[in-house]
Protein backbone atom coordinates (compact mmCIF):
# COMPACT_ATOMS: atom_id res chain seq x y z
CA UNK A 1 0.00 0.00 0.00
CA UNK A 2 1.18 3.43 -1.05
CA UNK A 3 1.42 6.37 1.36
CA UNK A 4 -0.76 9.14 0.50
CA UNK A 5 2.35 11.25 0.15
CA UNK A 6 4.10 9.22 -2.15
CA UNK A 7 0.77 8.68 -4.11
CA UNK A 8 0.72 12.97 -4.34
CA UNK A 9 3.84 12.44 -5.60
CA UNK A 10 4.14 9.80 -8.50
CA UNK A 11 0.97 11.96 -9.74
CA UNK A 12 2.64 15.54 -9.46
CA UNK A 13 5.54 14.22 -11.08
CA UNK A 14 3.91 12.44 -13.49
CA UNK A 15 1.60 15.31 -15.15
CA UNK A 16 4.09 18.18 -14.38
CA UNK A 17 6.53 16.21 -16.57
CA UNK A 18 3.74 15.42 -19.13
CA UNK A 19 3.40 19.40 -19.11
CA UNK A 20 6.53 19.75 -19.93
CA UNK A 21 7.16 17.62 -22.42
CA UNK A 22 3.90 18.71 -24.32
CA UNK A 23 5.58 22.48 -24.13
CA UNK A 24 8.90 21.39 -25.04
CA UNK A 25 7.08 19.27 -28.30
CA UNK A 26 5.24 22.62 -28.90
CA UNK A 27 7.89 25.06 -28.83
CA UNK A 28 10.77 22.69 -30.62
CA UNK A 29 8.99 20.35 -32.88
CA UNK A 30 5.46 21.93 -33.74
CA UNK A 31 4.05 18.79 -32.62
CA UNK A 32 1.86 18.50 -29.41
CA UNK A 33 2.82 16.46 -26.43
CA UNK A 34 2.79 12.66 -25.50
CA UNK A 35 -0.68 10.79 -26.08
CA UNK A 36 -3.06 12.00 -23.15
CA UNK A 37 -5.17 9.05 -20.81
CA UNK A 38 -8.75 10.02 -20.92
CA UNK A 39 -10.65 10.49 -17.17
CA UNK A 40 -12.10 12.21 -14.88
CA UNK A 41 -8.40 11.51 -12.71
CA UNK A 42 -5.77 12.95 -15.89
CA UNK A 43 -8.42 15.59 -16.36
CA UNK A 44 -8.30 17.12 -12.77
CA UNK A 45 -4.19 16.45 -12.63
CA UNK A 46 -3.69 18.64 -16.07
CA UNK A 47 -6.20 21.26 -15.81
CA UNK A 48 -6.33 22.14 -12.20
CA UNK A 49 -3.31 20.48 -10.60
CA UNK A 50 -0.64 21.58 -12.78
CA UNK A 51 -1.91 24.74 -13.81
CA UNK A 52 -2.65 25.57 -10.08
CA UNK A 53 1.12 24.39 -8.96
CA UNK A 54 2.82 26.40 -11.88
CA UNK A 55 1.68 29.64 -10.65
CA UNK A 56 2.48 29.07 -6.94
CA UNK A 57 5.55 31.04 -5.72
CA UNK A 58 8.86 28.95 -5.43
CA UNK A 59 8.60 29.64 -1.59
CA UNK A 60 4.86 28.51 -1.42
CA UNK A 61 5.79 25.26 -3.48
CA UNK A 62 9.01 25.00 -1.31
CA UNK A 63 7.13 24.88 2.09
CA UNK A 64 3.67 22.30 0.73
CA UNK A 65 7.17 20.17 -0.37
CA UNK A 66 8.50 20.42 3.20
CA UNK A 67 5.59 19.87 5.37
CA UNK A 68 4.61 17.12 3.08
CA UNK A 69 6.67 14.10 4.86
CA UNK A 70 8.20 11.64 2.38
CA UNK A 71 7.55 14.30 -0.74
CA UNK A 72 10.97 15.44 -0.58
CA UNK A 73 14.91 14.15 -0.02
CA UNK A 74 16.25 13.85 3.66
CA UNK A 75 18.67 15.57 5.22
CA UNK A 76 22.17 13.82 5.96
CA UNK A 77 21.98 13.33 9.47
CA UNK A 78 24.99 13.96 12.24
CA UNK A 79 26.35 11.18 13.10
CA UNK A 80 26.97 10.81 16.94
CA UNK A 81 29.46 8.24 16.70
CA UNK A 82 31.65 11.38 15.55
CA UNK A 83 30.58 13.87 17.54
CA UNK A 84 28.03 15.29 14.86
CA UNK A 85 30.46 15.72 12.52
CA UNK A 86 30.97 13.98 8.93
CA UNK A 87 34.17 12.06 8.82
CA UNK A 88 35.86 10.26 6.02
CA UNK A 89 36.83 6.87 6.95
CA UNK A 90 39.91 6.13 7.84
CA UNK A 91 42.01 3.59 5.39
CA UNK A 92 44.03 1.03 7.52
CA UNK A 93 47.24 -0.06 5.65
CA UNK A 94 47.20 -4.06 5.02
CA UNK A 95 49.63 -5.92 6.93
CA UNK A 96 52.41 -7.81 5.50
Amino acid sequence: MVSFSQWLRANAERYLLERAQADLARRYLDRPGPVQEAGLGPFFWRRVFVPVYRRLPWGLRRSVIQVLPGSHRRRWQASRASGGVARRPVRRQPTP
